[in-house]
């Protein structure tokens, strides 16, 4: 079966496979949170990119409009676990900087690194308009689901002292948008490549690829929680903020799927398939990540996630939604643009550095 792997795919799961043992040997010695800490941060991204690759392989069999919100879902599946595992751990700046952190850096950063990727080599780059002013329009609706609770439950506010329960009836909002949203991303999208790519044949049989999706997945979610175990520790002995920790660290290392599919697919001037995989990301997390952990935060018997942000993180998702709807509503992208969008997201990032460090 490994006859099938390609030698970038062989180089992945080694990576993977290195970089998990040597942060479980790390855990069972006892040894300090930042040797775990990047150890389990190195086997996710691997993890991750092995899911991309099983995702690319069965989503030819699935048909090609379904390619970009297949590999965004199963992308998202290390955010996920490492999501559920910090509201155990009670980390939950964390997690909400972690989840405003993954739209932020995916919208801005890797879309960013895409389209420089792309334009430097292709020039200016086209893509379907149809997918981009729905996931606009979504991009702002996600922000409103942020912004819209935060504002409503200050001190003042009509919804004061119910931040609870505000932020349950926003998220089954969301939750019902999202549902709404999948049929029509993949019956009518336009997240597809070029034509021929429709006639692509997998290289991987379906049972091989399927295997490969189960393992990483089950390898995402032990390293995940040996990732958040490590998480405190490291931010103590590296003085780094949760802010920082959640909206940065934490956010770049689930997004290894993205990173690597959407540069890819730009560099291969498939611009279309790249925008797709990596907005389609930052939604589900947006319309369906949030509102999943806001609910399972309740069953959970620790404290509760709300929607409720500080207002730096309010202003960050509102700019994103603004900048990147600018950007993508034209049908083309410039590997000038893809600098302005990397120019905000370090500008995000460098504003939470100073904050106040875990003691």
């Amino acid at each position: 079966m490994l006859s099938y792997f390609e030698t970038r795919t062989r180089i992945i799961g080694l990576i993977a496979i290195g970089a998990s043992g040597a942060a479980f040997l790390l855990r069972l010695a006892g040894a300090a949170g930042v040797p775990t800490f990047v150890a389990s941060a190195i086997g996710l991204a691997g993890l991750a990119a092995l899911v991309g690759e099983g995702t690319e392989q069965l989503a030819h069999r699935l048909g090609p409009k379904a390619t970009g919100v297949l590999q965004s879902a199963l992308g998202n599946l290390p955010e996920f676990f490492i999501g559920i595992f910090a509201l155990r751990a009670g980390l939950l700046d964390v997690v909400r900087a972690a989840l405003v952190g993954s739209i932020l850096a995916n919208t801005l950063l890797v879309l960013g690194l895409a389209f420089v990727a792309g334009g430097l080599r292709h020039g200016t780059q086209k893509f379907g308009t149809d997918q981009t002013k729905l996931m606009s329009t979504l991009l702002v609706l996600a922000a409103a689901a942020i912004a819209i609770p935060t504002i409503a439950t200050s001190p003042g506010g009509p919804a004061h002292g119910h931040e609870t329960e505000l932020s349950v009836f926003v998220s089954i909002i969301l939750l019902a948008v999202f549902a709404a949203s999948v049929p029509f991303a993949i019956g009518k999208g336009s997240a597809v490549g070029p034509t021929e790519d429709a006639t692509e044949k997998a290289s991987w049989p379906l049972r091989l690829a399927v295997a490969t999706l189960l393992v990483a997945g089950i390898g995402a979610a032990f390293v995940s929680d040996w990732f958040v175990e490590a998480l405190k520790p490291a931010m103590s002995s590296l003085g780094m903020s949760e802010t920082f920790a959640g909206l940065v660290v934490v956010a770049i290392a689930g997004n290894a799927v993205e990173n690597v599919v959407g540069i890819q697919a730009m560099l291969a001037d498939k611009a279309d398939l790249a925008i797709s995989v990596i907005l389609n990301s930052s939604l589900q997390v947006a319309l369906a990540l949030v509102p999943v952990l806001v609910l399972a935060s309740l069953v959970m018997g620790g404290p509760t996630l709300t929607l409720v942000v500080s207002p730096l993180l309010v202003a960050a998702l509102s700019l994103t939604a603004v900048l990147a709807a600018v950007v993508v509503i034209d049908g083309e992208s410039t590997w000038l643009e893809g600098v302005a969008l990397i120019g905000l997201y370090a500008i995000l990032a460098a504003s939470v550095w100073w904050g106040q460090p875990i003691a």
